[in-house]
């Protein structure tokens, strides 16, 4: 737990959210190729060939979730930290009836002793119905209604 929230904080949550991800999926990557590379010809070439198979399977998933997670540095290398002028966007930190949400990333929650906040990204339902809107407006998720209280 966080001592308070603040936009750097949850800025910083985000930012070593991004780089740890980076970092276990490039360290699985590294083991693969090590474990590949320790492999030798052995005399069953059918089993053989199959474990290599599977093994380059794997590393392209994990190709692909480096990416991802590339992307997501990418984006938190957009995102504005200083005060938010208009609208609700990039960046943002909303404070709702229901929860309070930061919009850069998908990083889950930021807990803090004065509260929750959760990390998002842009193209969650609650952040496409969030951006653009400004304080006092209410969008209706989940069948439920919740106001906008203040936008850092």
């Amino acid at each position: 737990m966080y001592p308070t929230s603040s936009k750097e904080a949850l800025f910083d949550f985000c930012t070593c959210f991004a780089a740890d991800r980076i970092s276990r999926i490039q360290r699985a990557i590294n083991d693969l190729q090590e474990s590949l590379n320790a492999e030798t010809k052995s005399s069953a070439g059918d089993k053989h060939e199959t474990g290599r198979a599977m093994v380059q399977l794997e590393r392209e998933k994990l190709g692909k979730q480096l990416a991802e997670a590339e992307k997501m540095k990418h984006i938190l290398t957009k995102v504005p930290l200083g005060k938010t002028s208009g609208g609700i966007g990039l960046g943002s930190w909303v404070k709702t009836s229901k929860n309070n949400y930061f919009l850069a990333i998908s990083a889950g929650e930021f807990k803090a002793s004065d509260g929750t906040t959760y990390c998002i990204s842009t193209a969650t339902p609650i952040g496409r119905l969030l951006l653009g809107k400004l304080k006092g407006d209410e969008i209706a998720f989940n069948g439920t209604s919740i106001k906008i209280l203040e936008i850092q």
